[in-house]
């Protein structure tokens, strides 16, 4: 399949192909979680349905982090790429398959070591120990197919290819779901099918992306040699900092837990719903941010400056249309969406009247998306880090704290929505005035 070259063609149909099978793989990513609760909650009941939810809350922290490099890996691919500048794209492809994939090892070998004393530490009930214990075990010891298949997505998106991702994501979906009711009902091997049957898709994702990527030679893959120094810093450079913007908003969302759980089970109910929904509504956003991310990042490396100042038009006025769409169907359907989820009245009647105070408010969050994507396409990623603190700790969670006293259990969708407009006010001024255009990834070879 064809790489694209966004430094040439029409922004806005280039936009729009691009993010849409980047929108459609984030959706799968998301049911991708939505199935595993299903067939373990029906197949094997409550305990072992918050055993994977307890587990789950680790793996999406690590999740978060690989995530978070990945930016870092999207970045420097597409500006080499939009530099066309094949030897250092090759080089640094090999770096990041070094790096990342000793992280990858090491962190699959720390969790499972001390899966039960991080279990332990969140507090798990002991009737859920052993089995949320087992299920993290197991996941740990695939974590290397979890980094190889959302690594191999990374680099082809930098290349500009967001379709063959979604091939061999589908394809875990897939698998996933046939082999979780095989290996919990049928086989009987309980949660470790479960989490078997988890990794089994991952690294058969991992290991088509692998193998369509070599024999067809649509990534630029070597024999893993240790990176040159250069190379090492700067992917340690922009890395780190990319990894600890999705730690920060992690921490962020747990401390906005702990206002929510001021006010009883029916609201932290409520409001986990609402958080379902908001991973859905918000997949429009995350697709453009990463579609700008990796067309800027072509368009910067070449300074062809006046392209990502209309990429940054389009990917705007697109995220306006399409927040407002899904803030108008969630407004109307806030209360049927709920109930999807969770049939209490109590529950049902917060988890609706904090959508409809917050829907309106998600084209704010999604033009965050949208600037800060392009502002990390130059290599800021230092500077998306500080307005991710920025939005999270200075403003999220105090503002929610704040709407909560006044307003009760209602402030925290006030709280939470105002923090939209003002967050994106920052991110729209350091777009338009910071100095990261003022940034060079790679020194120019004389």
């Amino acid at each position: 399949m064809r790489q694209h070259d966004f430094t040439t063609g029409p922004i806005g149909k280039q936009l729009l192909v691009f993010s849409l099978p980047i929108l459609l793989t984030n959706l799968l990513q998301v049911s991708y979680q939505f199935i595993d609760s299903l067939w373990v909650g029906n197949l094997l009941g409550a305990d072992a349905l918050g055993a994977v939810a307890l587990s789950s809350t680790v793996i999406f922290t690590v999740l978060s982090f690989i995530i978070g490099v990945n930016h870092a890996t999207l970045t420097i691919l597409s500006q080499l790429k939009g530099k066309d500048d094949e030897q250092r794209l090759r080089m640094f492809v090999n770096a990041f398959v070094v790096i990342l994939g000793g992280l990858s090892l090491l962190l699959g070998m720390v969790g499972f070591v001390f899966a039960k004393n991080i279990l332990l530490f969140l507090g798990t009930p002991d009737a859920m120990l052993e089995q949320a214990a087992s299920y993290l075990r197991i996941n740990f010891l695939g974590i290397l197919f979890l980094f190889g298949y959302n690594f191999i997505g990374t680099v082809f998106r930098a290349l500009g290819n967001s379709k063959t991702p979604l091939r061999f994501v589908m394809m875990a979906v897939i698998l996933n779901t046939i082999l979780d009711p095989l290996f919990i009902y049928v086989f009987q091997w309980g949660i470790e099918g479960a989490a078997l049957a988890t990794i089994i898709a991952q690294g058969s994702a991992f290991s088509y992306g692998l193998f369509i990527s070599i024999s067809r030679k649509m990534i630029p893959f070597s024999r893993p040699a240790l990176p040159e120094k250069e190379e090492a810093l700067l992917i340690l450079r922009q890395g780190i900092p990319a990894g600890l913007q999705m730690t920060v908003i992690s921490a962020g969302m747990a401390a906005i837990m702990s206002v929510v759980t001021r006010f009883g089970g029916d609201v932290v109910a409520g409001f986990g719903v609402a958080q379902r929904l908001d991973s859905i509504i918000m997949l429009p956003a995350h697709a453009l941010g990463t579609a700008v991310n990796s067309m800027a990042g072509q368009n910067i490396a070449v300074n062809k400056w006046d392209r990502v100042r209309k990429i940054t038009i389009y990917a705007t006025f697109l995220n306006l249309g399409a927040m407002l769409v899904a803030a108008l169907l969630i407004f109307i359907f806030a209360r049927w969406g709920i109930r999807m989820f969770i049939q209490d009245a109590g529950a049902v009647a917060f988890g609706t009247e904090y959508v409809k105070i917050v829907a309106f408010f998600y084209p704010f969050l999604g033009f965050n998306f949208v600037w800060n994507g392009v502002v990390r396409a130059s290599g800021a990623m230092f500077q998306v880090l500080v307005l991710n603190i920025i939005s999270f700790w200075l403003l999220r969670y105090p503002l929610t704290f704040l709407f909560a006293q006044f307003f009760a259990e209602k402030g925290i969708g006030y709280g939470i929505g105002t923090s939209f407009v003002i967050s994106s006010m920052l991110a729209f001024g350091y777009y338009k005035y910071g100095k990261w255009r003022e940034r060079e990834l790679f020194k120019t070879k004389t």
